[in-house]
């Protein structure tokens, strides 16, 4: 079936396409026109092909043939199980399938605010402490192998006493990551993080089950290994915090936890490089309760087959979302690719624009895969905006780009040891087979429609707030310049209190070229984004000092999809009003540079500003730094023409030439009565 799941033209397989008789007609007996669809094979005749592949709907008097759905053998399948989970053959993984309840609080969740008492632990290395977890020699290959279904599932023997106070910790499952555990005193624990594998590197992503709790204590855990100098813990994120118990008491899920939290730079460090470390304390609210930390809210291989399976079980989804298998990932998992739109007639085939979306291309960036959820869920949903988006547009989705890495619960890379989003450009279709099939897949579509806008799912660890990267270059026009602001401007008003659009930058750095916001720019995509999602909340509006939980999260996504009709709306007035308020944008950010980059003078760009035909108001001040902001403002107040430095280097050196002039003018008077002067004397 072709991409778009367009109807191909069977005219040519009639006799003659002026002739009224239907040529099928004489295959189908009285009985047959009481039903809608007949297959092929259940026409007796020899001239007609028996095959199950053609059906036969009868519509306004005609039998019209079409080509079967495509078999489950490409999609997800609406019966039967999902597709097992593979992982490199030497990973551990238990039998224990980890779920989470889906919840979110009704209260806001604020950030940690440092009393200045927090505690530093740096931890010698000593023989003494108690290893209480350890999963290094699970990972001794320096290169992915082979995959197999469950891993190697030889059981892993912890070093503790079942009977003793000491927690247990436990990483087998999908997404987990935790390589070691030190007990360093009673309630105290050294955890190391598993960089992603095959990499000695990316150490971000935590995610881990303690069990064997005593409620009412005050346990300290510090993890010990991360590489960056700058996190979001240091600017108050909280981490993550799940109970079993409280799950199946109250119904209540993962919440931010935490006190004494601290992000600093410890005693340790590996070829060259510093680690930093980050502890917090922290009372269980159960004993003998089964409990989960993470970096953010985890969102597995498994949640999203499941997700999709729901969509393929039902009647009036699956019609307009058809759920496919882009690729298979070196370790054979599948990456899926749904494509969303009304069922389309020959008739406005091609006039329909493409949206793609893509995510969790970084497997640790958990949030980009809930605002993909919260798109889908709203793109999917049975809202008239919804239905006007899907007979308006063809969206391809991505979901999930990097499979392998969250199943083994790497951070960053895939089992390749590479960023996939830095390989966008890379010819190697076996060491990156779904970044080059996205790529291929979207080369394909822009040849048979207009893409008109490309968006990448992330988070980010050091900055607050939603925002986007997008694209211009030196060589694009101004008129492309502005346009391509035009829809993250909107984002940021369409949700205030999450979209930053001060935080956007629209750079091309020559390190980033092999992302997919690059590469699909330089394709011809002129709207191409990478959407930046915190790890940890807001500093804007109500939500500011908060976290975000998954509603917050899905809500962008329902806002991209408010921000698309905006932007494509056939009433330009909120795109022209965008337009014009980045036009203004503009002025005063040349403004900003001219006073911040200008190579000229205080005096001489005072001068400049004095020779406006408005005048000015020296006499308030004294001080030309005083006088200077004063009349900035009034400028900036009053929309005053701006120079250009052009102008302005031009008036400089007018005002330049004055003056060397007046001197050498007076310089000429000078000499002049020194000669009279000295006549006088000698005629004396």
């Amino acid at each position: 079936m072709p991409e778009d799941s367009e109807k191909e033209d069977y005219s040519d397989r009639t006799i003659s396409d002026e002739s009224d008789e239907d040529n099928f007609m004489k295959f189908v007996n009285e009985d047959s026109h009481r039903c809608a669809l007949l297959t092929a094979d259940s026409i007796s005749d020899p001239f007609f092909p028996r095959t199950t592949q053609i059906l036969l709907e009868y519509q306004l008097g005609r039998w019209v043939p079409r080509l079967r759905e495509p078999r489950d053998l490409y999609g997800v399948s609406s019966s039967g199980p999902l597709s097992p989970t593979r992982w490199p053959y030497q990973c551990e993984v238990i039998d224990e399938k980890v779920q989470h309840i889906d919840w979110t609080p009704s209260y806001l969740e604020p950030v940690y605010t440092p009393t200045g008492l927090e505690m530093e632990p740096l931890y010698p290395n000593s023989k003494e402490d108690t290893v209480v977890y350890l999963a290094e020699d699970a990972y001794k290959e320096p290169c992915f192998v082979y995959s197999r279904v469950g891993g190697n599932r030889t059981p892993l023997k912890q070093p503790v006493d079942n009977y003793d106070n000491t927690l247990t910790f436990e990483a087998r499952f999908e997404s987990g990551n935790l390589q070691k555990v030190v007990k360093v005193a009673e309630y105290e624990y050294q955890l190391t993080v598993r960089p992603d594998l095959f990499t000695n590197k990316h150490t971000q992503w935590y995610y881990f089950q303690v069990a064997n709790t005593q409620a009412g204590i005050v346990y300290r855990f510090t993890i010990i290994n991360f590489t960056k100098p700058a996190s979001l813990y240091s600017r108050g994120m909280r981490p993550l915090f799940y109970s079993e118990k409280e799950a199946k008491a109250h119904n209540i899920g993962w919440q931010r936890i935490g006190d004494q939290i601290k992000y600093y730079r410890n005693n340790q460090g590996q070829e060259g490089c510093h680690y930093f470390s980050l502890t917090w304390t922290f009372q269980f609210p159960h004993n003998k309760d089964t409990c989960y930390f993470a970096h953010c809210y985890p969102y597995t291989y498994t949640n999203l087959q499941e997700y999709l399976s729901t969509i393929s079980h039902d009647s009036v989804r699956s019609k307009f979302c058809k759920i496919r298998v882009l690729c298979h990932t070196i370790a054979r998992n599948m990456v899926y690719v749904l494509t969303i739109t009304t069922p389309l007639k020959s008739t406005d085939s091609r006039k329909r624009k493409a949206v793609i979306l893509t995510a969790r291309v970084h497997p640790g960036e958990t949030n980009s895969s809930w605002i993909m959820k919260g798109f889908l869920d709203y793109i999917l949903g049975d809202s008239s905006d919804a239905q006007l988006l899907r007979d308006t547009f063809i969206f391809k989705v991505v979901p999930m780009l990097n499979p392998d890495g969250v199943i083994v619960g790497n951070y960053r890379c895939s089992l390749a040891g590479r960023d996939l989003n830095r390989n966008y450009t890379s010819l190697l279709k076996e060491s990156f087979p779904s970044v080059w099939y996205t790529r291929n897949m979207i080369r394909r579509l822009m040849e048979k429609r207009e893409v008109i806008l490309y968006c990448d799912l992330h988070g980010h660890s050091r900055k607050e707030n939603i925002f986007m990267y997008g694209c211009d270059g030196s060589d694009r026009c101004k008129a492309l310049y502005l346009q391509q602001r035009i829809f993250p401007l909107m984002l940021s008003k369409n949700c205030p209190d999450k979209f930053s659009f001060s935080a956007c930058k629209f750079n091309v750095q020559k390190s980033k070229e092999g992302t997919g916001r690059v590469v699909m720019w330089k394709m011809g995509i002129r709207n191409s984004f990478t959407m930046e999602a915190t790890f940890c909340g807001s500093t804007l509006g109500n939500k500011q000092g908060t976290h975000f939980n998954t509603k917050d999260l899905e809500s962008v996504g329902y806002h991209f999809c408010d921000s698309l009709l905006d932007y494509c709306d056939p009433d330009r007035t909120k795109y022209y009003q965008c337009l014009k308020e980045l036009e203004e944008m503009e002025k005063h950010i040349n403004l900003e540079k001219i006073l911040e980059y200008s190579d000229t003078s205080l005096k001489e760009m005072t001068l400049d500003l004095e020779s406006s035909s408005r005048g000015s108001d020296s006499s308030e001040s004294n001080e030309s730094q005083t006088y200077l902001l004063k009349l900035t403002s009034q400028i900036k107040s009053k929309k005053k023409h701006l120079k250009t430095k052009k102008e302005r280097n031009s008036t400089i050196a007018s005002h330049q030439n004055t003056r060397e002039e007046q001197e050498a003018c007076d310089k000429g008077h000078l000499v002049q009565r020194h000669r009279e002067s000295n006549s006088d004397v000698k005629d004396s």
